[in-house]
């Protein structure tokens, strides 16, 4: 049986600032007025909130200098990740065999942010695979339209398609291959053994989904943007979280300590679940 246990990742304002928000700040944008006063009239108008800010970006490099494909994969080398994240993916596999030394650990990163800024960054390689928003480039490089989008319940697709083993860049022309249908003993990860970390209100269906089925869904905020603490408490009042801590990955943190505590309960019931299966 499959002692497989995935830990899936939100990335803005989890493991780094605001990737979009930063990148646009570098090209002199004054980010409050684009979210305020060109992203939010378009939600009020029913757009969904990351089409919305996609096609913002279009119009902000249609009408000033353009941005290109380059530029995000600059930014996203720049990026600098919350203290000690760089370090937490090692730290938990290290601790998790220390419990069980069958189990695999697997990162995954489920995001509404730009794939091109996202895979540039240090953190990048220690995913096995990453799913964000895309855009369809001209032979300039120019963004021109939104190829991808990763919102609300569309990261529940991805969570289904790590269940079922459909990850990697083989599956990327594939898009109906998660529909395939598979028995709970034929799941390579079932959600009781997968850890959501994330933020924000387009985490929220992967945080219910997975608490719903047994996993654990860990809520973080970062202590530097008040305005977002009263939305993160939330997240505990409706109790879409198993917990909610700052995000911070230094060793002893409250959100260090949380990470280890969920894999060693996973990686223990899985050793227990191997021992009852084999006798």
């Amino acid at each position: 049986m499959q002692e497989t246990i995935a830990i899936v990742f939100d990335f803005d304002d989890t493991l780094a600032p605001d990737s979009t928000s930063s990148f646009l700040d570098t090209r002199g944008i004054d980010v409050p007025h684009f979210w305020q006063h060109k992203v939010l009239p378009r939600i009020e108008n029913g757009w969904d909130p990351v089409p919305a800010y996609l096609y913002e970006m279009i119009v902000l490099s249609d009408n000033g200098p353009p941005i290109r494909r380059d530029d995000f994969l600059r930014w996203g080398k720049r990026i600098k990740p919350f203290t000690g994240a760089t370090r937490i993916f090692e730290r938990v596999r290290r601790h998790a065999q220390s419990i069980n030394e069958r189990v695999a650990i697997e990162f995954y990163l489920i995001s509404s942010g730009i794939g091109d800024i996202l895979r540039h960054t240090r953190l990048a390689r220690h995913f096995n695979d990453i799913w964000a928003c895309e855009f369809h480039y001209d032979e300039k490089g120019d963004i021109v339209y939104p190829k991808n989008i990763v919102s609300f319940t569309d990261k529940t697709r991805f969570l289904f398609q790590i269940a079922k083993g459909i990850t990697g860049p083989e599956y990327r022309s594939e898009p109906f291959a998660v529909n395939r249908k598979l028995g709970q003993q034929q799941l390579r990860v079932p959600f009781d053994q997968m850890i959501v970390v994330g933020d924000g209100l387009t985490d929220i269906p992967c945080f219910s989904l997975i608490r719903r089925n047994g996993g654990y869904a860990i809520g973080v905020f970062d202590r530097a943007n008040k305005a977002k603490w009263g939305r993160a408490w939330g997240f505990i009042e409706d109790d879409r979280v198993s917990n909610l801590v700052p995000a911070d990955f230094s060793k002893n943190s409250a959100l260090s300590l949380s990470l280890m505590m969920a894999v060693e309960n996973l990686a223990r019931k899985l050793k227990l679940r191997a021992q009852t299966y084999q006798g």
